[in-house]
């Protein structure tokens, strides 16, 4: 049922406090938004509301408010539309566009051009284009021949061209048989490995030393090798002591898509080993999220961004050899996380657990089951204790200084170059005045 209501009579605010305190309980609707608008210019002019003060305006309000439904801050929009242009129109404002240089008929015309090309690429479609007009004298490409490269990728995303194109086709992914694309499971046991690369830097345009950074996915024993460069000559020799300095057995080896690792060549040695072989999946950071974090605030932390001369690969691997992998699994202890799942299945990550690498080994159940032959318990606990953590890490450092003091000197900074020397290390005397230039 429809009632037409008719409010003329209503001339005072008294009598428009009054319907307020009297309709509490109705609800009102009105026939169209045209209606709306032409009902609110009405009343606005019949209480002359903008004269009225701000205690008067409220009730008047009000009432548009009850009879129309609109909110307030569409009531507020309307009636400040109606003060600054005099009128409330329901037609959508008009609105500043560019004009359009190519029609619906140029998209399809493309469409049917990159068809028969098979899809070539932007400057050559533009070539076949301007080809069309100038040599073949189609007078239907005399807006295409000036295209632009860079446009004809923008009416390719069109609907129009994406209705009728035939080689449009999301990238494909590479695929490389080698290696498995999955995240290693260990399932609490040691020997599941994440291998990663850090470069050190580059200066004129030569290449500096590579650290192959490998860190078990459950103990976070660490090892580090340098070399001179990440081709085969080098690389495997490397991962062949890598894997040898660890003290249990390597059950999986996994790291990113990197060519230096997904090749035939580290394949056969991990096969050679029994080691199984995974890579990352796309789209997945966690995936070798361990290793990378390591890379930052163990490899970069001590060794710096700046340059370092390939030749100088041995020295710093003797050092990792020597000083640096035992600091890093006998004496620097890690956080190791205690995950958590609520209720909704969100799972927390609370960091509660220090331990050495090697604690966390000597924690394990059955963990004699897990050495390599020929390496027991006795040996490595020897080890562990030979030197306090202090003295390992002073130990550490003091190597690290004879072994940055023999390197070129340090060369002038620029914006570009990044810190020269790691935090913490200590700069020789002679060397000092050089490092602050």
């Amino acid at each position: 049922m429809t009632i037409t209501m008719d409010d003329s009579k209503i001339q005072t605010l008294a009598q428009v406090q009054e319907v307020l305190r009297s309709s509490r309980n109705l609800k009102f609707k009105g026939q169209s938004r045209k209606d709306k608008y032409t009902w609110i210019v009405r009343v606005l002019k019949r209480f002359d509301y903008f004269s009225l003060s701000k205690k008067s305006k409220g009730p008047v309000k009000a009432y548009i408010h009850r009879m129309t439904g609109f909110s307030r801050a569409q009531l507020t929009r309307l009636i400040c539309r109606k003060l600054i242009t005099g009128a409330l129109n329901t037609g959508h404002p008009k609105r500043n566009r560019f004009p359009t240089t190519y029609t619906l008929a140029d998209r399809l015309l493309l469409a049917q051009t990159d068809n028969a090309h098979q899809r070539l690429s932007g400057p050559a479609t533009r070539r076949i284009l301007q080809r069309q007009y100038d040599v073949h004298g189609d007078k239907r490409f005399e807006r295409l021949k000036d295209i632009s490269p860079a446009h004809i990728y923008n009416l390719r995303a069109s609907p129009a061209y994406r209705r009728i194109a035939q080689t449009f086709a999301g990238t494909k992914s590479v695929r490389v048989p080698i290696g498995v694309r999955r995240k290693p499971d260990p399932q609490d046991r040691p020997g599941w490995i994440r291998v990663d690369t850090v470069h050190q830097g580059d200066l004129d345009g030569n290449k500096g030393v590579y650290h192959i950074n490998l860190v078990d996915a459950v103990l976070q024993w660490e090892i580090v090798v340098c070399v001179e460069k990440i081709s085969e000559r080098y690389l495997v020799p490397a991962l062949e002591q890598a894997i040898a300095l660890f003290p249990f057995k390597i059950l999986g080896f996994h790291s990113d898509n990197g060519s230096e690792y997904i090749n035939a060549v580290v394949a056969q040695l991990l096969n050679k080993l029994l080691i199984e072989q995974t890579k990352s999946r796309s789209g997945r950071t966690n995936d070798n999220a361990l290793v990378e974090g390591k890379n930052g605030s163990v490899i970069r932390k001590h060794m710096g961004y700046g340059h370092i001369e390939q030749r100088h690969a041995a020295a710093i691997n003797e050092f990792y050899r020597l000083h640096f992998n035992p600091y890093l699994n006998f004496h620097r202890p890690c956080g190791f996380a205690t995950v958590t799942v609520d209720r909704k299945g969100k799972r927390r990550r609370v960091y509660e657990t220090y331990q050495t690498p090697y604690e966390r080994f000597r924690s394990l159940p059955h963990a004699a089951a897990y050495l390599r032959e020929g390496v027991t318990f006795e040996a490595l606990d020897a080890e562990a204790i030979r030197l306090t953590d202090n003295q390992s890490a002073q130990d550490m450092q003091r190597a690290k200084n004879r072994l940055f003091s023999g390197f070129d000197p340090l060369p002038r900074r620029t914006k570009t170059s990044g810190p020269l020397v790691p935090r913490g290390t200590l700069i020789p005397k002679k060397e000092a005045v050089s490092a602050i230039l």
